[in-house]
This record gives structure tokens, sequence and C-alpha cells, in this order.
């Protein structure tokens, strides 16, 4: 009975070792049903399922002049194979640019909004979750304001997320975890959106009120490093020297408040268990603001969001996700 009441207690305990050195994101997620996390300078999007992460992925934001709204959502309906009526105003760019003007893209290897969407937010908000025709657009910071995966992934997402999720859109510049054996582990990520709101005092506060408590000693060298050169890597701060890799699972401290706990599930009223899937017929319209590819790069073909299993993972994820440098370069 012990084990499950201690799972219990914690967002961040990951069930599936392939994610056990994903750097996590102080944010406390409902202890029942879905709640979907885009963590903006860390280029990933996070689904946990009753307090466990089942899928995270690497993603593509809006670039700095069309900017990735932050913000609390739901997850609404989802298209197959949509088709993408172009906005006048990325009409005008075309022209402005020289390409010829399309005003409607069909479903296919040159839709840039590839095999799914998945709407966030109110339609008003012209705001979604997609693939794309570029794979290696992915990671980024480049769309017009939509969140962009590769399109396996935008496949296996939808497959697993639920219309009426709740979804957060968060900027948070670090992630400071710590592992089985209670070390200290940061990961620090540049700010393209020049917000320059990364809290040094709030943070360093944490992590010396949990090494204090656990007895630890601090590498603050390696932490005034990391902070000075933000590089999407994680870098342990109480580790000896022979330790180079994370024990066990990582679990988030609450270090944006200064406390240095471990973040707590948010515990919530049972979901309703009927189905929340809603499924837009194929093909549909979906103006939102979007790159249009040059040159495709990938063809996808569909799977009805159904289809795919919730605990399969379509493309394998590395222990610990790749640098964000080349989402970077010419992007901003």
């Amino acid at each position: 009975m012990l084990k499950p009441i201690l799972c219990a207690l914690t967002t961040t305990i990951i069930s599936t070792s392939a994610y056990a050195a994903i750097p996590m994101p102080d944010y406390a997620v409902p202890s029942q049903g879905q709640q979907v996390i885009l963590n903006i300078p860390q280029l990933r999007l996070f689904l946990f399922q009753d307090g466990k992460l089942i899928k995270t992925y690497p993603i593509t934001v809006g670039k700095a002049s069309t900017q990735t709204p932050l913000g609390e959502y739901k997850i609404g309906a989802k298209v197959n194979n949509p088709t993408w009526s172009v906005p006048l105003s990325i009409q005008k760019e075309m022209a402005a640019s020289g390409k010829t003007v399309q005003k409607s893209v069909p479903p296919g290897p040159n839709n840039p909004l590839g095999p799914v969407f998945v709407r966030l937010g109110a339609p008003r908000l012209g705001l979604g979750i997609h693939g794309t025709n570029v794979p290696s657009s992915v990671p980024g910071v480049r769309s017009h304001g939509c969140v962009r995966l590769r399109s396996p992934n935008a496949l296996d997402f939808a497959a697993a997320v639920q219309s009426g999720a709740d979804a957060a859109v968060i900027y948070q510049q670090a992630s400071v975890n710590t592992d089985a054996q209670n070390d200290i582990w940061i990961a620090v990520y540049r700010d393209p959106y020049s917000k320059r709101n990364l809290n040094k005092k709030l943070l360093s506060q944490s992590i010396n009120s949990w090494a204090e408590q656990h007895q630890l000693q601090v590498n603050h060298k390696r932490l005034n490093n990391v902070l000075s050169k933000p590089s999407n890597t994680l870098i342990c701060l109480t580790c000896s020297a022979g330790k180079t890799k994370v024990s066990g699972n990582l679990s988030s401290l609450q270090w944006t408040s200064g406390k240095g706990e471990i973040v707590e599930l948010k515990y919530t009223n049972a979901p309703d268990n009927k189905s929340k899937q809603e499924i837009v017929p194929e093909s549909n319209n979906i103006e939102v603001d979007e790159d249009a590819a040059e040159a495709p790069k990938q063809n996808i073909t569909p799977l009805h969001p159904a289809s795919t299993p919730a605990n399969k993972q379509t493309i394998p994820e590395q222990p610990i996700p790749a640098s964000s440098e080349s989402g970077f370069d010419a992007l901003m």
C-alpha cells in the first residue's frame, strides 16, 4: 500500500523509463484526468494522465513577432487530413515574397498542417497543435503562433489526448529536478521572447533549501555557468565527480515559488468517464496562421485518433532532449 501512496504525492514521478531524464516543469497537474503542458523556452510538450507523464514531444512554437500566447486553454476538436484555408495575412506575405498566392491548400504532402490538427482553445483564437510537412523545422521558434510537432508525433498526440482536456502554455526558462538519490539537476533554456523573467533569487533559494534538507553540497560554480550559458542540457549541481547519469526518475521542485519542495498533485473530482473525443469530418477547413513550406519533406498516411494506443510512442524519444541550439538559428 505504501508504494502507490508515495507515487500519488508527486506529479513528476514518471512511470516510463524512456522519460526518466527529461527535465520536468514546475506545474501541479491534476490527480485525475488529462493535462497538457507546453513550455515555450524548453520547446517541449508534456501530456499527463492521472498525474503521470504518458507522452512528451519536441515542438516548434511561435516566433518572437507572432508568439504562441501563454495561458490556460482546453483541447478542442480534432481534424484528420485538414484543408488549410490560407488567411489573408499569409496571402499577403506570399505575394510580398514573390510566391504564388494560395487561398487554400488541400490535404497531402504540401499541407503545412500535416495529417492532423488539434484545436487549442476557442476557434476564434486561431490556435492549434498540428503536424508539419517540414519535419526539420521541429524543434524551433518560427511559427505564426500555432504549436508544431513532427507529423508522426502529432498523430500519436491526437490519438492520446482527449477533447476537453486542460492545457497550459507556460514560460519557464529553467527546470529544477531531483533524482532518486535526492541529487539536484537543472536545465536552463534560452529566452526566445526576451522576457528576462528568470527569477534567479527564487531558483537559488529553492536549490539551497532542498540541499540543506538532504545534507547536500551545491556546486555554485556549475550553477553560475549553466545560468550564464543556457544549453537545454541537464546538469547535476550536487553530484559527486563520478556521477554523470540521473538515478531513477526525476521529480520537479517548486522553484518558481522558492519553496524547494517536490511539486504535489492537484487533487480533483473524478472526471467524466464518457468519451470526450470531438472529431471533425476529414478535410475540414482550418484557417490559422502558418508557414507555407516551399518543398514538402514527408508524406504521412493519417491515422484515426482512436487507432493508436495511448501508451504506444510512435517515435522513440531520447532520454535527454536534444539541445535547442538548432531550433533557434536563423529563426528569431
